[in-house]
């Protein structure tokens, strides 16, 4: 086979057969198919697009470029959730010690924040001694004994997705659903999962802004999955403001502690967060119904079960013994604490969630590029809602800043992402479900 014969062929509009697709994906993981091939694919599926059996084909065959782990000896369902990003999501913080209290086992891998979106692995990065990157043997381990690890993901899962993704970002090519289907399921599905429960975003904050393509891209992960192997549900919730109070990453941390001792929980996080491990413990057979899903977790909170496995967690993957108990002494968080103000009174009509997350960033919370180091200890918390009345000189949010540059900046674009007006708004969390 020619790889320029397979880029003409979906150039031209043809259906690739899957001997076709593992043959480039060879190709990119052994460096045989050149960057200016894989980027002529790319583009050519942009605008191609792919059949479901193509887009399970190229999943597969991704998947399979690296390590499959395998998890049969633990003796019980294996379940992850994939989010598809946004400002104030520190839900896998929470999600994965409950559903582990529930009898779930969660090898969770997750990634870093990119553009205005944060990361899972940069909120694990602001406790002292935690390993993101573990080896292979402590990832086991503390899957086995804690029922749940959350890292990063390691070279050799799925390494033909990282050299596509990072020719697609340089592309213009990133936009693909077909194309975001294949890289996020590849992932996802290397780590040897029983089943899987995607948060699909929708909103200003979302990487899919509106909720028709929220809804497609949904549906072509759940059906590809599915066809993959893998029993996979998604939800589409909303992310037209910040899903929790905070926006950093010491910050989400610590509101991500207070969620499981019960300090303080954000009541649009709770409903999420509940929503997915319902669902993926639906999705594993732990439960029979959504209901009983939903006390099941409910009750992992409520216990103190929840936040027991992640203590546990912490503490398995280097971290502090008594990280729950004195997180306040382990979590640094930036020393001027600045409230931002409203100009006027009025009710919340609007927030551009985008820009928020883009304030974060330019504390230095964030990245320009992926290379880019971060600072764990800045952001905004207390967040004001939509649909919230605020009366002028009432705070909007309060920023944890190093500079008074910082503050005037993260000031600027906070006040310029709200909208006030006298009209009543109505805030949305979770739209639909979409089913195996």
């Amino acid at each position: 086979m020619l790889p320029q014969e397979i880029i003409r062929k979906k150039r031209d509009g043809g259906a690739l057969l899957q001997e076709e697709i593992q043959f480039f994906v060879d190709g990119i993981t052994s460096g045989a198919v050149s960057e200016g091939q894989i980027s002529a694919l790319a583009m050519a599926v942009y605008f191609r697009g792919m059949e479901l059996d193509e887009r399970v084909a190229l999943t597969l065959a991704m998947r399979d470029s690296g390590s499959v782990l395998d998890w049969s000896e633990l003796g019980g369902p294996v379940v992850d959730k994939h989010s598809t990003g946004g400002v104030g999501d520190n839900v896998s913080l929470m999600l994965a010690p409950a559903l582990a209290a529930c009898g779930a086992f969660v090898p969770m891998i997750s990634g870093r924040g990119l553009g205005h979106t944060g990361g899972t692995l940069d909120k694990f990065d602001s406790i002292p001694g935690y390993v993101t990157q573990p080896d292979n043997a402590l990832f086991r381990k503390v899957t086995k004994e804690v029922g749940c690890a959350i890292i990063g993901q390691t070279a050799d899962l799925a390494p033909a997705d990282k050299r596509f993704y990072g020719i697609r970002d340089v592309t213009a090519t990133v936009e693909s659903i077909h194309l975001i289907t294949a890289s996020i399921l590849s992932k996802k599905l290397a780590a040897g999962l029983d089943g899987l429960v995607l948060d699909v975003k929708s909103g200003s904050g979302a990487f899919m802004p509106s909720h028709e393509e929220s809804r497609d891209l949904a549906n072509s992960l759940v059906t590809v999955a599915n066809g993959a192997g893998v029993r996979t549900s998604a939800l589409i919730t909303d992310m037209n403001e910040p899903l929790a109070s905070a926006a950093g990453n010491a910050i989400e941390m610590k509101n991500a502690v207070d969620f499981l001792t019960g300090d303080f929980i954000d009541p649009r996080n709770w409903e999420i967060t509940v929503a997915l491990g319902a669902e993926m413990l639906l999705i594993a057979d732990l439960v029979a119904t959504r209901e009983e899903g939903t006390e099941k977790m409910e009750h992992a909170y409520r216990s103190g079960a929840a936040a027991e496995k992640f203590g546990h967690m912490v503490t398995a993957l280097g971290g502090p013994s008594d990280f729950i108990e004195k997180m306040n002494e382990h979590l640094t968080l930036a020393p001027m604490v600045v409230d931002i103000c409203a100009p006027q009174s009025g009710i919340i009509q609007r927030i551009d969630t985008r820009a928020v997350g883009i304030a974060v960033v330019e504390l230095g919370g964030g990245r320009r590029k992926a290379s880019d180091k971060i600072d764990h200890s800045v952001g905004l918390d207390q967040l004001a809602t939509l649909g919230q009345r605020v009366e002028k000189g009432e705070p909007l949010a309060r920023v944890f800043a190093n500079t008074k540059d910082q503050v005037e900046r993260a000031t600027q674009m906070v006040l310029g992402a709200y909208e006030l007006g006298e009209k009543s708004v109505t805030s949305h969390t979770l739209y639909e479900v979409i089913e195996p």
